[in-house]
């Protein structure tokens, strides 16, 4: 074998490498590194060679159509869990997670904590949004605008429906086919229950998009008047459903971890109060997140940057946990007071600035 052909084989292999490190095969079926995995078109790739369990890379044969939707979908789960809490303990740091058999999301994944319950709605929201935008767009045959949403309307009220209304149905349709693995088909007790709080939890947050759908209209007659109205409804942004999820989170309710017939709270004195379908529900309770524990894959707050003057999650006393903060000197230098010269460019000064950075000790 001649040197280019060893060459090129020495890149095959380091290519496959790079391939088995992203997509690890102890992955439990992870499709949310589809939200950050750069590898272009995924449609190319084929669904086999996607971080799928079996279920879902036999839903990807049927209909791979729907690939550039679930990848958008994980990438709006993914950055929502960041934006809601860049400024806490817990980060949603996904791409802490790198090692050989660690799903995306590392240790929260399976923990049955607070921040597993969001992690399961937020990914399962990110998907619903994701296909029902797809449909609304015509970018697929087997689904449009909501058809039952096109006759009918108030006439005493001056509207009728019309316009695409988003057909978020089917989006849930499709989020509970991919996400949600049957019950019976697990062992173990602890499992059983694990997989029940994670089902009810994604159809929370298939729940919250459905809850935040809005009404637009427009105005048809004379001279701008309002007289006829064509309304049709729409799904609100994503970041609006992750602030939802967010307040959800922070109300979210404590289950027992024994299955009898059906869930129930952990505390007896709460039992008769119902469970409804959009809480967002938990086993464990959820570590402090202030120390590193590297088995867990927890980084601790070490490093991070904090508000000295809050006193929210991002202020110095909560997310530095009591340890205290460094404060150092940044300066900052950026072109200022640009101004056009004829004929023909454009001159500006060089402008300093100095700014306190505080980063937990």
């Amino acid at each position: 074998m001649d040197r280019a052909a060893l060459l090129g084989l020495s890149r095959l292999c380091a290519l496959w490498a790079a391939l088995l490190t992203l997509f690890p095969c102890g992955a439990q079926g992870n499709w949310m590194w589809l939200g950050i995995a750069s590898f272009g078109v995924p449609e190319k790739l084929g669904c086999a060679s996607l971080p799928l369990n079996s279920r879902q890379k036999e839903l990807c044969k049927r209909k791979p159509y729907l690939l550039p939707s679930i990848c958008e979908g994980a990438r709006l789960g993914i950055q929502e869990c960041r934006s809601q809490f860049r400024y806490e303990r817990w980060n949603c740091l996904a791409a802490a997670a790198a090692a050989d058999t660690s799903p995306l999301f590392g240790y929260e994944l399976s923990s049955g904590t607070k921040e597993t319950a969001f992690i399961y709605a937020v990914m399962a929201a990110g998907l619903v949004h994701s296909v029902t935008r797809s449909c609304s767009a015509g970018n697929m045959t087997e689904c449009s605008c909501d058809t039952t949403l096109q006759n009918g309307g108030s006439a005493s009220e001056g509207w009728h429906w019309g316009g695409c209304s988003d057909d978020v149905q089917y989006g849930m349709w499709f989020s509970r086919k991919f996400l949600d693995f049957p019950i019976r088909n697990t062992t173990g007790k602890e499992s059983k229950v694990l997989l029940a709080m994670n089902l009810h939890n994604n159809e929370a947050g298939r729940q919250a998009v459905a809850k935040l759908m809005s009404l637009d209209c427009r105005c048809h007659g004379v001279s701008g008047s309002c007289a006829v109205k064509t309304c049709w409804k729409t799904m609100s942004s994503f970041e609006k459903i992750g602030r939802l999820l967010k307040d959800k989170y922070e109300n979210s309710v404590q289950i027992s971890d024994k299955i009898k017939r059906k869930m129930h709270r952990r505390e007896k004195d709460q039992r008769k109060i119902p469970i409804h379908k959009d809480d967002l529900l938990y086993v464990n309770k959820s570590p402090n997140y202030c120390v590193e524990d590297k088995k867990l894959g927890i980084p601790g707050t070490q490093g991070r940057e904090c508000n000295r003057t809050s006193e929210g999650a991002d202020g110095c006393n909560l997310l530095c946990c009591g340890r205290g903060y460094n404060t150092h000197v940044v300066r900052h230098v950026e072109r200022c007071e640009c101004k056009f010269i004829w004929c023909c460019y454009v001159r500006c000064r060089r402008c300093e600035s100095m700014t306190d950075v505080h980063t937990c000790k």
